[in-house]
């Protein structure tokens, strides 16, 4: 059971909405949190997120966030789509496999690993799910900004029963 293996690794995920409605992302223009076509489930964007209405790891990497920082963004906003998977199946125990993820790193000019801080994202997933349905095809993509001026944002691609 997935519940317990978060429990396991001491993840509590961050509270989410049901509410399509409220979906935070609608700040950024009109969409929806995830749509759903039979067994595949497709999230929008998702980030790090804000406290206190700052935004977490804010930046660019090879400038002014380190590559350890950028891990940690990716890896919160996997919590973000974790909780945004939940919300849209009920169960993360109907996750059947990872069918694709796109990150998107904000980089400096010559920054050439954004590949290490998308692995904050699949690293958690491989955590949560194990290999065989955690980890799925990945691109990353270095940009020159993000919205906000957060330094990772996804979207993601999940095959559900």
């Amino acid at each position: 059971m997935i519940e317990e293996r978060l429990k396991e690794l001491g993840i509590e995920l961050p509270m989410q909405t049901a509410d399509q409605k409220d979906y935070y992302g609608q700040k950024y223009g009109k969409m929806k949190p995830y749509y759903r076509s039979g067994d595949i489930l497709f999230l929008s964007g998702h980030t790090a997120g804000m406290r206190d209405g700052k935004v977490l790891y804010p930046g660019v990497l090879g400038q002014d966030v380190s590559i350890e920082e950028g891990y940690q963004a990716a890896r919160l906003t996997g919590l973000h789509c974790l909780a945004g998977i939940k919300d849209a199946i009920g169960d993360l125990d109907r996750v059947t496999g990872l069918v694709r993820s796109l990150c998107f790193v904000a980089s400096a000019p010559g920054f050439i690993e954004p590949h290490k801080v998308a692995s904050g994202l699949t690293d958690l997933f491989a955590d949560v799910f194990g290999d065989e349905i955690g980890v799925g095809p990945r691109a990353t993509i270095g940009v020159m900004s993000l919205a906000d001026n957060y330094c990772f944002e996804t979207w993601m691609t999940v095959a559900v029963r």
